[in-house]
C-alpha cells in the first residue's frame, strides 16, 4: 500500500477567503463594543450593599441619618424585620470619632418599638473630619452601623 505524497502549495500569498474581510470587520466591532462596555462599567460608582448610614442586624435595620462632617439634626431608627411578637424597648444614638478618640456614646433618647419600629433624634455637634455611627442598645446588648465619615 502506498501513501500519497503531500500536497503542496505555492510560495506567496495564501488563497482568498470569501468571507475574510468580513470576519476582521465583525471581530473590530465585537471588541469595540466590549471595550464601550468595559468604560461604562469602570465609571460607574459601585452600588452599596445597605442605604448609606444603615446596618443589617438580625433581626432588623438599624439607621443614622443626618449631615455627616457638621453639626445638625440627626435621626436614629430601628425596624424590626418580619412579624414582631410584641413589641421591645431600644435606646438609640450615635458615637463620633475622630483620628486621635473615639467618643462615648451619645443617646437621643429610649422608646418602645410600634409596628416594629422607632425613630428618635436631636441636634449633634460635630466637627469635619469626624467620622459617626448608629447606636443601639436592648437588654445590655449594643449594636452599631458601620462607621460615616465626610
Amino acid at each position: 500500500m502506498t501513501v500519497p505524497a503531500p500536497r503542496r502549495t505555492a510560495p506567496g500569498r495564501p488563497p482568498d477567503r470569501p468571507y475574510g474581510r468580513r470576519r476582521v470587520g465583525h471581530t473590530a466591532a465585537v471588541v469595540a463594543a466590549l471595550c464601550l462596555v468595559a468604560a461604562t462599567a469602570a465609571a460607574m460608582p459601585p452600588a452599596p450593599a445597605a442605604p448609606t448610614g444603615c446596618g443589617d442586624l438580625v433581626r432588623g435595620q438599624l439607621c443614622l441619618r443626618g449631615p455627616v462632617g457638621a453639626t445638625g439634626s440627626y435621626t436614629a431608627s430601628y425596624r424590626r424585620d418580619g412579624p414582631a411578637p410584641g413589641e421591645i424597648a431600644v435606646r438609640l444614638g450615635y458615637q463620633r470619632k475622630n483620628s486621635r478618640i473615639t467618643a462615648f456614646p451619645g443617646w437621643f433618647g429610649t422608646g418602645r418599638t410600634r409596628g416594629g419600629a422607632l425613630r428618635l433624634g436631636g441636634r449633634v455637634e460635630m466637627l469635619p473630619g469626624e467620622c459617626v455611627r448608629g447606636v443601639m442598645e436592648h437588654a445590655e446588648t449594643v449594636f452599631v452601623t458601620k462607621w460615616s465619615c465626610d
